[in-house]
Order: C-alpha cells, then structure tokens, then sequence
C-alpha cells in the first residue's frame, strides 16, 4: 500500500543518563549524560510505523530553512523515507522535543517550535505538492496528522478532502484542538478523550457507557464521519459508526511510556481502513498496537512481528 500523511514533523531529541544525587543550586536531580539521540517524531513517526507495517509513506510537510531541517532530511534518508513532500520555510524553525531522561523515566521536555499557521502561499505550496503525489501515486490512504503546529489549514484540510474524494481515497484522521471541526466528510475520525471533551466543549462520564456513546455520535454526525475511533488510554478504545458501537477494553500491559502511542494507533487503523477490514477488527487491531509501544521507552515505531503475534492469540480466544 502507498500512504499519504500529512501533518506537523519534528525531532525527537533524547539526553539518556544516570541520576544519583540533588543539585546543591536547586532541588532538583543532576542527570549524568550518557548517552543522545535524535529520532523522527510528529507526522514522520506516523511514517516510521507506517513503513514498519510493510507499506510505503509519502510524508508532506514543513519544516524551517535550518540546521535541524537537515537533521531531519539525514533521519529522513537513513530510515530511506523519500523526501520530495518535505517543504523549507523561511517563517518558521523546524520543531524539536527534547526529553531529558534519568534513570529510565523522563524527567523533563524541553520544546523548540512555532505554531503560527503557514501563509496562504506556503499552503498552495504543499497542496501543489500533496496534489502531484495524489496524481502521480497510487494512495491508497490518506492520514491527516496534526500537532496544531500550524502545517494543517482549514484550507489545507478542504483542499485535500477534494481531492481524496475524486479519487475514492479514504481519509483518516488524528486530529487537535485548532482544526477539530473542520475535518468534515473524513473516513475516520480518531480523537482522544481529552481531545473529544474539549472539541466538542461538553463533561463526558467516562463511567457511563452512554455518555460515551453519544459523545462519539456526536462528534461523527457534526463531521458526516463514518467512522469514530476514540482511544480511551487504559480502558482502550470506542468505535462508533452509523451500525455500530463498542468498547474493546485495554490489554494488562507494563507501561513505560506512552508518548507516540496516538501516532502507531492511527498508523495501524489507517492501513486496516484502507484494507476494508470491518470497524471493530480495525479498533482491536490499532488498540494492540498502541499497546505494544507502550512497552517502550521514548518513541518508537510498531514490530509487526509482535502485533501479529498478540492479534493471533486474541483470535484464538
């Protein structure tokens, strides 16, 4: 499968080290480096997992006219992620999320961003791009990935959902705050809850299996969506269309960190979309995945080895 994702990208920087006494100049720990990291984050880990997955990513993107732009590019090309939908600005810097961790846990992050949106010129920019992979590849799905960095438009957003649509190619989407309701007429919609709450402005009882079932018919039907796959964090994940409605409870895992989770389940729900896999195997499948990156520490991408290994088990039983 070929994938289009589009979205805000950045640098995850790790500083790994050691913690074994308190600064004398404030309470708080001293971390011995020993170790740093960069890795792709953002929209270009939704393209890690998707790469992991077998299929093949066409990433479109913005970053800045800087030294971490071609840090970015050298992770692009050492993962062999093509780079032709990557965009230079000269407004913005290119975003990195530095985590400091100490003794395995992280301690602190430390963000270099911007998110003022593109101008209307940097937005025909990538929309000429995104329009040429659209024609010139096979897309079998496409995934809006937004970190309300300012990459995604509301012009962005309808430009694309066009196009998809006069190709018959699935949209699915993982959205924030800034462009929540402006996702209309997408294939799948997957907030998470806090994102939910707040798109939707409304106090959901997560207790009450039917607050949550008209929180995701509301948010669906406000989008014409036909698909809304909420995760849940440890009670897993909801799905609701027009036919359907469940929750598929959390698996017993042992959490090391959840950062990245968000992006592995829209991976997986993406290419079982774009696969016509049935609503409630598509929400089973990208509950496991999220899951399984759990299990790691910092950002990582899916091992399809050991999804499919869970999926099997969860088949037999």
């Amino acid at each position: 499968m070929n994938v289009l994702i589009i979205g805000d990208v950045m640098i995850d920087a790790y500083t790994w080290g050691r913690v074994t006494r308190i600064s004398p100049e404030a309470p708080v720990p001293i971390v011995a480096v020993e170790k740093e990291e960069n890795r792709l984050g953002g929209a270009a880990n939704v393209a890690l997992n998707i790469l992991a997955m077998g299929a093949k990513p066409y990433l479109c993107a913005v970053t800045g006219n800087d030294k971490n732009a071609e840090l970015f590019d050298n992770l692009l090309s050492k993962h062999q992620l093509p780079t032709e939908g990557i965009i230079r600005s000269q407004n913005r810097i290119t975003t990195v999320k530095t985590r400091i961790i100490g003794n395995n846990h992280q301690m602190l992050r430390i963000d270099k961003e911007m998110e003022h949106p593109l101008s209307e010129n940097e937005t025909s920019e990538l929309f000429n791009q995104i329009k040429w992979i659209i024609e010139n590849k096979k897309i079998d799905v496409i995934i809006f990935e937004d970190y309300d960095k300012g990459v995604i438009t509301q012009n962005l957003i309808e430009q694309v959902i066009r196009a998809a649509k006069s190709k018959n190619i699935p949209v699915a989407v993982d959205p924030k705050k800034r462009n929540f309701l402006n996702y209309k007429d997408v294939t799948l919609f997957k907030p998470n809850l806090k994102e939910l709450k707040e798109g939707l402005n409304i106090d959901i009882d997560t207790t009450s299996p039917t607050s949550l079932e008209n929180a995701a018919k509301q948010i669906r039907e406000k989008l014409n969506a036909q698909m809304a796959l909420i995760t849940l964090s440890e009670k897993g994940v909801l799905i609701n269309t027009e036919k359907e409605h469940r929750v598929i409870p959390a698996h017993i895992r042992d959490i090391a960190d959840v950062s990245g989770a968000g992006d592995t389940v829209i991976s997986v729900a993406a290419l079982s979309l774009a696969a016509g896999i049935p609503a409630k195997e598509i929400a089973a499948l990208s509950n496991l995945a999220g899951g399984l990156v759990c299990e790691h520490v910092g950002v990582v991408s899916i091992n399809p080895e050991e999804l499919q290994k869970e999926a099997l088990i969860l088949c037999a039983h």
